[in-house]
């Protein structure tokens, strides 16, 4: 529905924001499904590998495609820009297939939960979403996007702020950062 949304507001009014606040406050609704499937799953005691890759396409539409639709649609519309989205993506992609590859072999605790995360997992990029929102509710979108635009006038101009979408992206990949597991 955020996809969806983000879409219906590119083809809309660019004056009424409707559909960006539905583009994102369907992001969080990601968030409680995918806490509740597993909730459930653990309960039934019941799991499968259809199930986890279900869960992992789910995450990466929920809060890799969506987040970068909806920063599209606010105005991230530059050749450039299309492509760094397009590489925060593809990292939660990996980062994604990474967890499922890896799952079997991360130190576990006594109840067999893995210890911590290797990367930041992928639900965090709603901190992006509430960004965007802010910026909804500032009025600074399209050509008002934070910070503007780089490279203006050439093949290369792109919005600065779309690199928090990288930065996001390759703290999603990294070996390094271990982030425990509540």
């Amino acid at each position: 529905m955020s996809v969806f949304s983000s879409m219906r507001y590119c083809l809309g009014d660019p004056h009424d924001h409707g559909a960006l606040w539905a583009a994102l406050g369907f992001m969080p609704f990601g968030l409680f499904f995918d806490f509740m499937d597993g909730k459930i799953a653990r309960w039934r005691k019941k799991s499968s590998l259809m199930g986890q890759e279900l869960d992992s396409l789910a995450d990466l539409i929920s809060f890799g495609l969506a987040p970068a639709a909806c920063a599209f649609a606010l105005g991230a519309r530059t050749l450039v820009d299309h492509l760094l989205l397009a590489f925060f993506v593809l990292c939660g992609l990996t980062r994604l297939a990474r967890f499922n590859v890896t799952v079997a072999v991360l130190p576990k605790d006594k109840t067999g939960k893995s210890k911590y995360f290797e990367g930041t997992p992928i639900p965090t990029t709603l901190g992006i979403a509430s960004l965007m929102a802010y910026w909804v509710s500032q009025g600074w979108i399209l050509e008002d996007l934070p910070i503007g635009l780089a490279a203006q006038g050439t093949p290369l101009e792109f919005h600065p702020v779309v690199l928090l979408f990288v930065l996001h992206g390759c703290m999603m990949v990294s070996k390094s950062i271990k982030i425990p597991k509540p």
